[in-house]
């Protein structure tokens, strides 16, 4: 016998929801007027002519209203909330507090410029710019005149940080340096800043005075401010960087990194049992990779390797011709997508090669999620170094990047309108839902049937031992007083990939601690959550029911995703009762 709700109850539980619901609403609408570039991705362009507000005012700003909104979510009575209003208010308190627990631990003050620095946060901008208005041509000449004031800001952040004892480590300002001095390049009309022009004029939409208005804001005050903030790192904060690279090595930098490992992977692993069970991950794979080295007569696992980094086969003569065999793979398994989700995103992408003046500072392909407002696709960026993406890689990176990685995955959940905004577009905040997914996708590459080439289920094993190495390495580096030579040592140890990207790698978790833990813990979890499934189902499991299940959640930390999928799994067995 169902038990029904008393109306007044009822009425509470809508009330509640209600609450919940513009309390999301006024917590997004702040994330958009303090982040103008995200507002103007959704359609939103009360603020398009402003770029960034990242100076210390202005986090200041955002942590005190901040304060407010968690003061308003706890007038909530969340135990009268279900289903995703449930996870929405878990999700609303965690986000709030993470900001609030970032500015505390003055992570606006610690110098995490690689990978990715005020040079990166413009290119991001610049690549999602499309113009169809003159209005808004104007408008984007107004943002480009303010990037000096973004590249001051940066400065004014980093000198208070030395105050506080926060400093970039050496080993890394000429990484820092080159990607801001890589922008100064070739002709104003071949730069990024320009971008947006060239592509509205091979349109035939022609603003020529905004054109022009650019192109001297480019040689007056852009490159100018580019060339200014090198030369500050070269010649006056160079004595400045500190000579130690784990973050223990700042004031409070042990807690400060256990907290980025909380943040990052969503869990409550501590640093110590993520490195743990990196070791015994790699034990595993390595395992593994030497059944594979004997399957394609090698005596051991480095013959293979060698095999591997030195045969032409494996290796595109040209940026060309590896966009171009990655573009044959991606519609092989465009194909397959149909018989693993019921629903599919109406969002598509297209494929672009990395400018080479970029591409030795970058990973060897990447996701560009389309923007919110639906203006252009996604965009899945490869390598234009072939030797950086040998052919034996193309299978996971594209089934982790592309469809059904993270093109497929964030189109989706952008597109969960029934979700609070927050959620779909701040994903951001969920990197081990978002990395543990792409992660997932590699393996679904046995499933697709495309990995019955020994060499290719190598380099499914090496972008899983990629993964592995990083919860010991990153862990090494920040707890246990890793050496960068060290770290370095360890991964050419472990992985065939060449050294150039081996040394950017551990340059990156060095530069943003604890962000790369996220990939692996996520990609346990999911994996955990299938063979569950499968255990508990039996003959009532279906996989394709179960990707739309994973789907369906919406971002979520992985915590709220057992539940999920822990929900699903009991119903269907209640059905098959």
């Amino acid at each position: 016998m169902s038990v029904k709700s008393a109306p007044g109850e009822t009425q509470q539980t809508h009330n509640a929801s209600e609450q919940l619901s513009r309390l999301a609403d006024d917590y997004w609408e702040f994330y958009l007027r303090e982040h103008p570039v995200v507002a103007l991705g959704h359609g939103d362009e009360r603020f398009r002519h402003e770029l960034f507000k990242e100076s210390i005012s202005d986090f200041e700003r955002r942590d005190g209203e901040s304060a407010m909104l968690l003061q308003s979510l706890a007038g909530i009575e969340a135990d009268l909330l279900g289903g995703q209003d449930q996870f929405t208010f878990q999700l609303l308190e965690r986000e709030l507090l993470n900001d609030r627990k970032h500015f505390a631990m003055h992570t606006h003050l610690r110098p995490m410029l690689f990978p990715l620095g005020p040079e990166g946060w413009v290119a991001d901008a610049v690549h999602k710019t499309t113009l169809f208005t003159r209005q808004q041509a104007r408008d984007y000449s107004r943002r480009v005149e303010s990037i000096p004031a973004f590249f001051a800001d940066h400065s004014e952040r980093l000198w208070s940080g030395l105050d506080a004892g926060f400093r970039l480590p050496r080993v890394l300002l000429d990484r820092v340096c080159a990607a801001a001095q890589s922008y100064l390049e070739g002709l104003v009309e071949q730069s990024l800043w320009y971008r947006p022009f060239a592509q509205a004029r091979s349109a035939g939409r022609i603003f020529e005075a905004e054109e022009s208005a650019v192109r001297s804001l480019i040689q007056t005050k852009v490159r100018p401010a580019y060339k200014g903030w090198t030369d500050m790192l070269k010649k006056r904060y160079a004595s400045e960087c500190r000579e130690t690279i784990a973050t223990t090595g700042e004031p409070g930098g042990e807690d400060y990194y256990r907290f980025l490992a909380r943040y990052y992977t969503s869990s409550d692993l501590s640093a110590e049992e993520i490195h743990a069970r990196g070791v015994d991950e790699v034990a595993r794979i390595s395992a593994d990779m030497k059944s594979i080295a004997g399957k394609t007569g090698h005596e051991d696992l480095e013959g293979l390797r060698n095999f591997l980094r030195t045969d032409a086969q494996f290796y595109s003569g040209s940026k060309e011709e590896i966009l171009e065999r990655i573009a044959i793979l991606t519609k092989r398994i465009d194909r397959r997508i149909p018989e693993f989700f019921g629903n599919l995103p109406r969002m598509t992408y297209g494929i672009e090669s990395v400018p080479e003046s970029l591409a030795a500072q970058v990973p060897p392909a990447y996701a560009q999620p389309n923007p919110p407002n639906g203006t252009s696709a996604g965009i899945f960026w490869v390598t234009s170094l072939p030797r950086r993406c040998p052919g034996y890689l193309h299978v996971p990176l594209t089934l982790h990047e592309a469809w059904p990685g993270h093109l497929m995955h964030i189109a989706m959940l952008q597109e969960m309108t029934a979700l609070p905004a927050f959620r779909r577009y701040g994903l951001a905040n969920y990197t081990a839902f978002i990395e543990g997914w792409g992660l997932y996708c590699e393996q679904l590459g046995h499933d697709f049937g495309f990995y019955s080439d020994p060499f290719a289920h190598y380099g499914c094993l090496e972008m899983e031992m990629w993964r592995a190495v990083r919860l010991v390495v990153d862990t090494g580096i920040h707890m246990q007083g890793w050496s960068r030579e060290q770290a370095i040592a360890y991964m050419r140890l472990h992985l065939t990939l060449d050294p150039v990207t081996i040394e950017a790698e551990v340059d990156r978790y060095i530069g943003m601690p604890g962000q790369a833990l996220a990939y692996k813990v996520g990609g346990f979890k999911f994996s955990e959550l299938r063979e569950r499934a499968h255990r508990q189902l039996g003959d009532a499991f279906s996989l394709r029911r179960l990707h739309d299940r994973f789907m369906d959640a919406g971002p979520v930390t992985l915590d709220l995703l057992d539940q999920h999928v822990q929900a699903w799994i009991d119903a269907t067995r209640s059905e098959k009762a």
